[in-house]
């Protein structure tokens, strides 16, 4: 598929790291390659908690080689422990994807929403919805981890453009625009 760009998406975490891969085609539609969480135990020390991450992602990258790395970007939360377990995976992301040599880019959660399903405030059912409609799944992509890891690797290619296309950030696909739509009017 020499056409397509291929994604990694990453959603960061120490616990379960999202990852799913789509290849994206210049017209903007997209197709599932690989989707999954790599997983550490939390009784295990850090250290090896995030070397279990690393060679999971290395392992990822070496089978699918993809064109790109997506990671989402680390918010403020509530929670310190959360943030910097967060943190922590997001670098390892950003360093496995140096360690092959290829680009990589962070998206805000909203930014990605927004990509995704027309607006930065949407729940996880509605992006895990519309990242089943835009892959043509039979299902929605579980877990939520998982199907993040996706929603972000579309909005990277999406917002940065396929091969062959010029991307406005907010420009939606029909797909979008009608499901966008179709909350505005359940709203109302």
């Amino acid at each position: 598929m020499a056409s397509a760009l291929r994604v990694l998406g990453i959603d960061p975490g120490l616990t379960r790291c999202g990852v799913g891969v789509v290849d994206v085609r210049a017209d903007r539609s997209a197709s599932l390659v690989h989707v999954g969480v790599v997983r550490s135990g939390t009784d295990l020390p850090i250290g090896e908690r995030l070397a279990l991450i690393a060679g999971g992602l290395r392992a990822i990258v070496g089978e699918h080689r993809p064109d790109v790395v997506a990671v989402e970007r680390v918010f403020a939360q509530q929670n310190r422990n959360t943030v910097m377990g967060t943190a922590q995976a997001s670098g390892v992301a950003l360093l496995v994807a140096a360690e092959h040599g290829l680009p990589a880019a962070t998206h805000t959660p909203s930014e990605v929403k927004a990509a995704i399903t027309g607006y930065g405030t949407a729940d996880k059912r509605q992006v895990q919805t519309m990242v089943a409609r835009v892959l043509r799944l039979d299902a929605l992509p579980q877990p939520a981890d998982a199907a993040d890891a996706l929603a972000i690797a579309l909005c990277h290619a999406w917002r940065r453009g396929a091969p062959g296309t010029a991307v406005d950030g907010t420009t939606l696909t029909p797909a979008q625009r009608a499901w966008a739509d179709a909350e505005r009017a359940t709203r109302r």
